[in-house]
């Protein structure tokens, strides 16, 4: 007996595929918007790892930077300490040498203008702080001498003193108001001094600057970065509160490597 194909199975067959055709399209429809997040995602990944390759190498660099700084601010302590060990020399030589050249005016007097001019030497050479004032200190020991106004026994006396605030001057972190050649010109201004390593200024309209030494000497600059100003100001502050000690980010003022101070 032949089979025969009905209408009927033929329209279920047709309405299956149609519906499996909708739950498709559905499942297509419902899955789009969760496609589009994924691509969202995916681009924040990657922006967020950009970022942070470009936060790992500034966290490279500015370790290398914190390294090198270390370094020089190290080496200038090295220097410093060398500057002081050398002063308290000075100060033990002459001792000795008045204790034997005896009391007379006579025999003091040379050794005492000799000493004068090295410290002058050294105060010249050395770190910027009030340099014309500690050189005109020296001169008038100097013109008292030569003078007559005092005796070389006194002169000794005054000397020892000069030679212990030059080692004060070292230690010793406060703001002071001095003159600087800035761009040319004699320029009154504030400076912050750290011992004798590094030092800041502050001109009368808060423009902010440092000391910048080289093998030719000292010279002043402004600071061209705002960040930089921040720090110094606060520094400044700091200073002006009696907070000398602490922690304190600072832009660098180190000798270049290889300059003398």
């Amino acid at each position: 007996m032949a089979r025969r194909k009905t209408p009927v199975t033929f329209a279920c067959v047709v309405a299956l595929i149609m519906s499996l055709s909708s739950q498709a399209v559905l499942a297509q429809e419902d899955l789009a918007p969760l496609a589009d997040r994924l691509i969202e995602m995916r681009g924040e990944v990657d922006s967020l790892q950009s970022e942070l390759n470009v936060q790992r190498e500034e966290h490279k660099n500015r370790m290398a930077y914190l390294t090198a700084q270390l370094a020089d601010l190290e080496a200038s302590r090295d220097r410093e300490a060398l500057r002081v060990q050398q002063l308290e020399t000075d100060l033990e030589e002459l001792r000795t040498e008045v204790a034997s050249a005896g009391d007379t005016s006579e025999t003091l007097t040379p050794m005492v203008l000799r000493h004068i001019e090295t410290l002058r030497q050294q105060v010249a050479g050395g770190f910027p702080f009030k340099v014309r004032e500690r050189q005109a200190a020296l001169d008038d020991i100097s013109n008292q001498l030569d003078s007559g106004v005092i005796n070389a026994q006194r002169a000794v006396n005054r000397l020892w003193a000069f030679v212990e605030d030059e080692i004060r001057i070292t230690r010793e972190n406060a703001i002071y108001t001095q003159s600087i050649q800035l761009n040319g010109e004699s320029v009154l201004v504030d400076i912050a001094k750290l011992g004798s390593v590094m030092m800041y200024f502050r001109t009368r309209d808060n423009q902010y600057g440092r000391a910048v030494p080289s093998a030719s000497g000292w010279s002043f600059e402004y600071l061209g970065d705002s960040n930089d100003q921040k720090q110094v100001a606060l520094l400044f502050d700091s200073l002006r509160k009696q907070i000398r000690q602490g922690y304190f980010e600072l832009p660098n003022a180190m000798p270049a490597r290889g300059a003398s101070s």
